[in-house]
């Protein structure tokens, strides 16, 4: 969540964090990962913690609270999230491998980014608290009760693993104002697969979803 990158200062950057061909990047929406839902995590190996530990370092590179696997094109259920946003409070940072949200109450609505869409904010309504349960790196199952933005960044993640960003669950007059950036990022997108900076979209899908580690 949140970032201050144009569209296609985003898409010239890169946001890549090491080298070598399974480099992480953060990927811009329309980025056909970002629609794709994601596999559960069947295997918790050296490479996958690699992944993770560049995932935090992406996160936090771009002042973000959360990141999903589907986020940097790895077609994995899991995401990393910690809701300070502050690198040194490595006691409040989380990984979430295969979450399960068992339990949603209350509600409340609140400004929302996404490192996916930098510069683009609107406001979501989402449950107040929640119950979360997911995988931890040493394959530990652990159960959350979260509310307000702790609640949020999962939520916001959760939903990046099914396929859904946060524009979909905007009000209609908030999604009618988020369109003409919407349209900003298509048309940055379209205009470098032309020019052939970026595959097309069908080569980027086989790519993401036959990735293995």
């Amino acid at each position: 969540m949140s970032s201050t990158i144009a569209p296609q200062d985003f898409l010239e950057q890169g946001v890549s964090v090491s080298s070598g061909a399974d480099a992480l990047k953060i990927v811009p929406h329309p980025h056909p990962a970002l629609r794709r839902k994601a596999k559960p995590v069947t295997e918790i190996n050296a490479a996958l913690r690699r992944h993770v530990s560049e995932m935090f370092e992406l996160m936090y590179a771009h002042e973000g609270v959360g990141l999903a696997a589907t986020q940097v094109a790895r077609p994995w259920r899991l995401f990393v999230a910690n809701p300070t946003g502050e690198a040194d409070q490595t006691d409040q940072q989380q990984v979430f491998i295969n979450p399960e949200i068992v339990r949603q109450t209350g509600s409340e609505t609140a400004e929302e980014g996404c490192l996916s869409l930098p510069q683009l904010f609107g406001d979501v309504r989402r449950a107040k608290q929640i119950t979360v349960e997911a995988f931890d790196l040493n394959g530990e199952l652990f159960t959350l009760e979260l509310d307000e933005l702790p609640a949020r960044v999962v939520l916001h993640e959760f939903d990046h693993l099914e396929g859904v960003m946060f524009p979909d669950r905007m009000t209609p007059a908030e999604k009618t104002k988020a369109d003409p950036k919407l349209a900003d990022f298509e048309h940055a997108w379209r205009k470098a697969q032309k020019s052939g900076e970026i595959p097309d979209d069908r080569t980027l899908l086989k790519a993401f979803e036959t990735f293995k580690l």
